[in-house]
């Protein structure tokens, strides 16, 4: 007899765990609702899993991991999460790489006066102090670019709209925009060894922001302007011009990534850090 209840208890046990278990998403309709709304945003699910941590911190089940919403995308799709909102999912490309990173790039003489990436201020190395930034062009079709701007301890992103891939486009663009910044955000700017940033002198000048030119064929150190530009390729994807953006449109895009969760950043978002560490928060 106990034999039997023993076996019997065993099989029940095997129903309930074959049995098809309801996804954490179908039960819950706010859930459901703002994980959606966050998808829309091009938030990615670890983004979004990481937020809801955050938000709902004493509020389990508003919790759920990354997995759980891409099941719910790609497997359980039908009366959980519409299917559309994978078209929000971004591409899994590979990094791009910096023009610096060609054999045709600029030698360690292609600059006259470029101070090396080795001379940047510890304070910028450890992203200890907000307003050290990192640039580069991102290409387009038809020799069109937009320059990018990532602060180093925040993550926060600018573009900015540019004429062409010389220098003096594209050091009067920067100008202009960077005199924008608080002086507490104007400390340096990292770039590699592309001409346009062959008048660094008349940058530093008109901005009295020191410019560290990164070694010959080095992305890597300018990490997060790297990361960064992968990210915008979702926006601007390769072998389509550029130059059709306004400075407002711009500024509306990189909105778009300064509020976004990051994980390096403990799930805040850029404009979030940069806020809590500076005080305020920037505008387009």
């Amino acid at each position: 007899m106990l034999k039997y209840r023993a076996h019997e208890a065993d099989v029940t046990a095997w129903k309930r765990a074959l049995r098809p278990k309801q996804c954490a998403l179908a039960g819950n309709a706010r859930l459901r609702r703002l994980v959606a709304s966050k998808l829309r945003l091009e938030w990615s699910p670890a983004q979004i899993a990481g937020w809801l941590k955050r938000a709902f911190r004493v509020n389990e089940d508003m919790h759920l991991s990354h997995e759980t919403i891409y099941r719910s995308l790609f497997i359980q799709a039908r009366g959980v999460l519409k299917k559309e909102l994978v078209a929000h999912l971004r591409s899994h490309q590979t990094m791009r790489r910096s023009k610096s990173a060609s054999s045709s790039g600029q030698g360690r003489g292609g600059i006259v006066g470029a101070v090396s990436i080795s001379e940047r201020p510890g304070q910028a190395e450890d992203r200890a102090v907000p307003g050290h930034w990192e640039g580069d062009l991102l290409a387009g079709l038809n020799n069109t670019y937009i320059a990018t701007l990532v602060e180093r301890h925040s993550r926060y992103t600018m573009l900015i709209k540019v004429a062409g891939k010389d220098t003096e486009s594209v050091v009067s663009a920067l100008i202009k925009q960077v005199n924008k910044l608080p002086g507490e955000l104007r400390r340096s700017i990292t770039w590699d060894r592309g001409t346009e940033m062959a008048s660094h002198r008349a940058f530093s000048i008109a901005t009295d922001v020191q410019v560290y030119f990164c070694d010959p064929r080095s992305p890597w150190q300018r990490g997060s302007n790297e990361n960064t530009n992968g990210l915008l390729r979702q926006y601007f994807p390769k072998g389509v011009p550029v130059d059709g953006y306004s400075q407002a449109e711009l500024n509306k895009i990189a909105n778009r990534l300064n509020d976004r969760p990051r994980k390096t950043l403990q799930f805040m978002t850029p404009a979030e850090k940069l806020a809590e560490t500076f005080g305020v928060a920037l505008t387009g």
